[in-house]
């Protein structure tokens, strides 16, 4: 099996993957689908980019969790209610 080539990520889509990835509804394969990282490199992200102890509460929350993976072949993205405060303005 080849290696992948590493994507590079920027702070800005590294900040949105941690983000993504905290919501419960947002699906690793939709991440997948928006930035092309797997779950794996998922959990790298978060346990590089958070504190031991937050990075293990969110690790225990989404184990086994249903809501984030895909029933379906076709990911769906979850827009987040506070989303929309952060863009800027033009």
């Amino acid at each position: 099996m080849e290696k992948q080539a590493i994507k590079v990520l920027t702070a800005v889509d590294i900040d949105r993957i941690v983000e993504m990835d905290w919501e419960d509804r947002t699906t690793f394969d939709t991440i997948y689908d928006q930035f092309g990282i797997s779950e794996v490199d998922v959990i790298k992200i978060m346990r590089k980019s958070m504190k031991r102890s937050s990075f293990l509460m969110w690790r225990e929350r989404v184990s086994g969790r249903k809501t984030k993976h895909a029933k379906t072949s076709e990911a769906q993205r979850f827009h987040c209610s506070q989303q929309d405060k952060f863009k800027l303005k033009r």
